[in-house]
């Protein structure tokens, strides 16, 4: 919850003129100059970042990076918060403190974009060593963070207050939103009066997605042992097997969806890695399951929870088997927007950028823990990037060709327009909540 003091501040901040469509063309015109000026050094940063990702509460060098971008754009920054995260203040005199965040982590995953800076990296990942890609468009986000300090200072006699610049670790499931608060984010620096962060994702480049309200959904896990008794493959009447029961589970835990769950309600379960023995006339005395539930509201996603507790219950009963470990581990929230926050800055994009700035009819299915941020009580405006050429996704949707989204080994966003209609986009929201009286 916000306290009095930001309560106040943020209503007088929306009580506010924003800023005319002939101010935001002006200052659009402005900010292209500079990104000509500085777009170089931004795709130079990009590659880099691409080339060397890191895993979560790995990013040693990626923060260390940007650090030194931020120190020698001026701003006062503290490192290692939040285990591997950054925190760059800029005070430019009284006004609003207004939070900035991105990412900084990569994926456990090989690249196979081809791209001549292409990801080579290897690290450690549960136990093993693992490839590294920057796979879900962190470091688009990170150029863009970087272009986005350097126009504000740039065009610092537009604005005052407080600019706070988050580089947050361990985005991909790891908790990193989490950690920052814990290690005093909010406390330590000062309290935020608005956040805004955006995400790149498959859509045309040069254009930007909005929405009030849910944005996008929660990302809950569970894992679950069945037990069984092992024996030999050709002999299963002496066993119980418990693969024959992850098997059941699987194609059962989906009734949840088709039967149970509100039909126009969003609710997705994925298993997504099965471990179970290591020879093939073997049958183990065990098999685990793990996977993701991803949902936008409480009452489904309560329903999910319980239907997979019963359904894997049922599967060891009807084997004759003891009753399976199950732990369902909550994760992260939807991202909210808040309303009246979104209804301006929507309509600054909308000035800008006219039919290349949409409004979402629907959330996202995608998670991620800026959430954490936002129930920490700082309103916020989260939007959406387009990453992709626009006659490349024309042609797979004429040829009903599947185009790699955030994730997969082959997602590859364009960083020219990308990383500069970021920065704009961020920059023009930025200047309208810390304009000058």
């Amino acid at each position: 919850m916000m306290n009095k003091r930001h309560l106040v501040g943020f209503t007088l901040l929306l009580l506010a003129p924003a800023a005319h469509a002939a101010d935001i063309t002006s200052e659009r015109t402005a900010i292209d100059h500079g990104l000509d000026a500085q777009y170089p050094h931004l795709e130079a940063v990009y590659k880099d970042i691409h080339e060397h990702p890191e895993l979560g509460f790995q990013e040693q060098r990626t923060a260390a990076k940007l650090a030194a971008e931020m120190k020698a754009l001026g701003f006062e920054v503290t490192e290692g918060v939040g285990k591997t995260g950054i925190v760059a203040i800029y005070k430019n005199g009284a006004g609003p403190t207004v939070m900035v965040r991105t990412e900084l982590d990569a994926l456990p995953l090989p690249e196979k974009t081809g791209l001549p800076y292409a990801s080579h990296a290897k690290q450690m990942y549960r136990g093993a060593e693992s490839p590294v890609a920057h796979a879900c468009g962190h470091d688009i986000h990170m150029a863009v963070w970087v272009g986005t300090a350097k126009t504000m200072l740039d065009m610092k006699d537009k604005w005052s207050g407080t600019l706070m610049f988050v580089g947050q670790p361990a985005e991909e499931g790891g908790g990193g939103a989490k950690a920052m608060v814990a290690d005093g984010l909010f406390t330590r620096f000062p309290k935020p009066d608005m956040g805004f962060a955006l995400h790149v994702g498959p859509g045309p480049f040069g254009y930007v997605f909005y929405k009030p309200g849910v944005i996008n959904s929660t990302s809950d896990s569970f894992a679950i042992t069945f037990k069984g008794k092992g024996g030999h493959g050709s002999r299963p009447h002496t066993t119980i097997d418990p693969v024959m029961m992850a098997g059941h589970f699987i194609v059962d835990v989906q009734s949840v969806i088709s039967r149970e769950k509100d039909a126009s309600k969003f609710g997705v379960i994925t298993v997504g890695s099965v471990h179970a023995g290591n020879a093939g006339n073997v049958i183990p005395d065990t098999a685990t399951l793990t996977g993701t539930i991803r949902s936008y509201d409480n009452d489904t996603r309560a329903k999910m929870f319980d239907g997979i507790e019963r359904t894997a219950k049922a599967v060891a009963m009807m084997a004759g088997a003891p009753e399976p470990d199950i732990k369902i581990t909550a994760g992260a929230k939807a991202v909210v927007n808040d309303a009246a926050l979104t209804a301006r800055e929507g309509a600054v994009l909308k000035a800008a950028f006219g039919d290349k700035a949409k409004l979402m009819p629907e959330p996202g299915s995608a998670s991620e823990d800026y959430s954490e941020f936002v129930m920490a009580g700082v309103p916020s405006f989260y939007f959406g990037l387009g990453g992709l050429d626009p006659d490349t996704l024309k042609k797979a949707a004429e040829t009903h060709t599947p185009v790699p989204g955030n994730h997969s080994p082959e997602f590859a966003p364009v960083p020219e327009p990308a990383i500069r209609t970021g920065a704009e986009a961020m920059s023009l929201v930025l200047l309208d909540v810390m304009q000058k009286k």
